[in-house]
């Protein structure tokens, strides 16, 4: 890749932010766009160029990479009138980084396809330290030579990139990496609420079982966040219920039958109807110490 590529980033929030960061580090010219402009200003005191809708900073870009908040978001800003494929230059690759729908990541493409353009669907997991720490995994769907041409720039943002196969791929890989995610969260606050329950210090609990058999990135990077009583969010509950459910619908689909992410949708339902939407998914905790 070379430095003076210009690269369109739309969706700056708590991910977005550090992702279109590396890239305007590594010495590419980065055009925003997100819905709230504020979320952009520490990028746009950096150099970044503000653009006024996301087909605006996508006309202007030879690479289009999106990180959106749901499905709608996604279509809306990929499909609808003005939006990046009506105005992507012509031979631009678009990138999507958004967790969505397989489905919808189909349609992209054969949308971009259409305009002479390439895609790929390519969520992302590691939350906000991975992206901070620009060590994400990238689950790539669509075509080779596209997510050839994409490498450099995801080398810039994730360490474990993978081509998973074609369009929606990416998509599929992800909601497997949630379904696991999401019932793992479960087993970690069930097993500190027990400890608590029991009498015993659960951050000592934690110390205890976080290197053994029961360890995982949520029990080493949520636990404690949880035991602090800090419930900011890496990642939203809301956007973990979003991705519950396109991986329930997606199950359907397919005949699947899985009664632990059915267990961890109603849990965080639970969580949702307490209000709890806007906060970090550590605040399965609370619902569990609060029983």
């Amino acid at each position: 890749m070379n430095s003076s590529l210009q690269i369109a980033f739309i969706g700056t929030g708590v991910m977005g932010r550090s992702m279109a960061g590396h890239l305007l580090a590594a010495g590419h010219a980065v055009h925003v766009y997100n819905r709230t402009k504020e979320k952009a200003a520490t990028l746009l005191e950096k150099g970044a160029i503000w653009h006024a809708s996301a087909g605006e900073a996508a006309a202007a870009a030879d690479i289009v990479i999106t990180m959106l908040g749901f499905p709608k978001d996604v279509e809306e800003t990929y499909l609808g009138g003005g939006g990046i494929v009506e105005r992507a230059r012509a031979g631009a690759l678009l990138v999507d980084m958004t967790t969505s729908s397989p489905l919808l990541a189909r349609k992209i493409e054969a949308a971009a396809l259409a305009r002479g353009l390439a895609s790929l669907d390519a969520p992302v997991s590691g939350g906000d330290i991975g992206a901070r720490e620009a060590r994400l995994v990238i689950m790539v769907g669509g075509e080779e030579a596209a997510f050839i041409r994409a490498q450099p720039a995801f080398a810039l943002l994730g360490k474990n990139i993978a081509l998973l196969g074609p369009a929606g791929s990416g998509q599929h890989c992800k909601m497997a990496n949630q379904i696991a995610g999401a019932v793992g969260i479960v087993a970690v606050f069930e097993a500190l609420a027990y400890a608590r329950a029991a009498g015993l210090d659960p951050v000592k609990v934690h110390a205890s079982i976080s290197g053994g058999a029961a360890g995982s990135w949520a029990m080493t990077n949520l636990g404690p966040r949880a035991l602090a009583g800090d419930f900011a969010p890496g990642f939203y509950v809301k956007h973990l219920r979003k991705d519950i459910g396109i991986a329930v619908a997606s199950a359907e689909e397919m005949k699947l039958d899985l009664p632990g992410l059915d267990c961890a949708r109603s849990l965080y339902d639970r969580v949702a109807a307490l209000g709890w939407d806007e906060m970090g998914t550590q605040v399965l905790y609370r619902l569990y110490t609060s029983m």
